[in-house]
């Protein structure tokens, strides 16, 4: 019985880095709709934006309160309920100016619900169709509206994934 004799002389090959190439043309189309969902469209410190990146910045540095003001009459959702949303008082938020820059928190929540908004008309095919769908008591949501889940980060994302289970044709 012969033993086979090991090969000492294997070598693992050496494999060059792949680099993946990342489809930026989706990365600027969300992050452009996003914009344009806030109304920021052409406006200064807003026209350098070209992927989802950079509204970290745009976060960091804070939204003007137009953009608020934009979202509420693009979402339908009240002054109320803006201020249910962002954490604050509904007499805070009158005093803010248009051009009063919001706090990093609260833009945060401005790009969320711009993302969302834009996300859920992309979806549904109308915003105004989107918006029927958040106002409607769901099981999926604990026949609560999606509306109701706006106030935390988690909640949006939660509307978030339905939006893709809708998409890909998945029901609960």
């Amino acid at each position: 019985m012969s033993r086979a004799k090991k090969n000492t002389n294997y070598q693992e090959p050496k494999l060059e880095p792949k680099v993946v190439e990342e489809p930026m043309i989706a990365y600027s189309n969300t992050a452009m709709r996003t914009i344009g969902m806030m109304g920021m469209i052409g406006k200064k410190d807003y026209g350098s934006i070209k992927n989802e990146n950079d509204l970290i910045d745009v976060i960091r540095t804070g939204v003007p309160r137009r953009v608020m003001d934009n979202l509420m009459t693009i979402t339908d959702i009240s002054m109320t309920e803006m201020a249910a949303i962002i954490h604050t008082s509904d007499r805070t938020l009158r005093r803010y100016t248009p051009s009063q820059k919001l706090s990093q928190e609260q833009s945060e929540r401005m790009v969320e619900l711009a993302r969302l908004y834009s996300r859920g008309e992309e979806v549904f095919g109308s915003l105004l169709e989107f918006r029927q769908w958040m106002n409607t008591e769901l099981v999926a949501f604990g026949n609560k509206k999606p509306k109701n889940y706006l106030d935390t980060s988690l909640g949006i994302a939660m509307i978030t994934d339905e939006l893709g289970r809708i998409q890909n044709g998945i029901f609960a």
